[in-house]
């Protein structure tokens, strides 16, 4: 049986084109969704999971990232001093459950290029990709992640790629996966068939969208450095994935169960839905939240 699963890396090098002017000096990523930044929600489902090497992959004008995952001892000290546990125990994410490394893509030349650049952290070891701009919500929201790593070392797979079910009128937007059978079970592995990136609408073969969780094994490396760039000079993960199950590599989907759900903040109406959707769970201000937002409504 394989080593437990322990490195993680985090994409998070994206220009956040469509959610300006906010992102002009603020990466996407620290955007805060309820009292945290995004990428904090993202790390701390990583720990959950036992996770604990993460390499964050950044870009221009991100170094605020590194700034928020580093030790603050002078901070941590005032907060004690003051008695103030409610913060310390927000800043839980800095203790020492993990230990962050960075790189940085200088130009965006696709996620796949992004992924390309953890082959020295990774080495020879299985590891995972959490997007950093996707939150997976649940009652326990590392397990997903927990049980796709476990089915990755049982199989030996090659990949397991988290999925779920998109409306029919929105899979152009997504990576969609074809599989062995007509209908996965949810929360067990299905081996996959094909993988397309954001198909023309009509032409998709299921609505098994890609969910922003996978877990490789380091052969993602080598079909990476062979995935020819698409016609903006990018290197897809999609293709890439592609290129492991046409050379028969075993790869399979994990649909996300019923009470498991993936939030994508790519815009500003996505980004919207998803602060209110934590806010209102908050279990600090929740209640408040939802106290303004019902008087709010004999408003609308």
């Amino acid at each position: 049986m394989a080593r437990p699963i322990a490195k993680a890396v985090i994409p998070a090098a994206g220009l956040g084109m469509r959610l300006l002017p906010s992102t002009k000096s603020q990466p996407k990523e620290m955007l805060p969704v309820g009292r945290k930044p995004i990428l904090q929600h993202v790390v701390e489902e990583l720990q959950a999971a036992g996770l604990r090497q993460i390499l964050i992959i950044t870009g221009r004008r991100k170094r605020v990232i590194e700034d928020h995952f580093d030790p603050d001892a002078e901070l941590v000290a005032a907060l004690e001093q003051a008695g103030n546990e409610a913060a310390l125990a927000d800043l839980a994410y800095l203790g020492d459950r993990s230990r962050f490394f960075y790189t940085r893509q200088s130009t965006p030349k696709g996620l796949g290029h992004a992924i390309s650049l953890g082959a020295d952290f990774v080495a020879s070891d299985d590891f995972v990709v959490a997007l950093g701009d996707s939150l997976i919500v649940a009652e326990d929201p590392a397990a997903p992640l927990r049980a796709m790593m476990e089915a990755h070392r049982h199989l030996g797979a090659s990949a397991v790629v988290a999925v779920e079910k998109v409306p029919q009128e929105e899979v152009f937007r997504y990576g969609i996966v074809s599989i062995d059978g007509a209908e996965p079970p949810p929360g067990e592995p299905v081996a996959m068939t094909d993988i397309v990136e954001k198909p023309a609408p009509g032409t998709a073969p299921t609505n098994l969208a890609v969910a922003a969780r996978y877990v490789f094994s380091p052969a993602i490396f080598e079909t990476l450095n062979r995935t020819t760039p698409d016609k903006r000079g990018e290197i897809q993960l999609t293709d890439a994935i592609r290129l492991l199950i046409h050379k028969g590599e075993p790869v399979y989907a994990w649909l996300l169960t019923r009470n498991q759900r993936r939030y994508d903040v790519g815009n500003f109406e996505s980004y919207f839905r998803t602060f209110i959707d934590f806010a209102l769970a908050d279990e600090r201000y929740g209640y408040l939240v939802r106290k303004y937002i019902k008087a709010k409504a004999y408003e609308l």
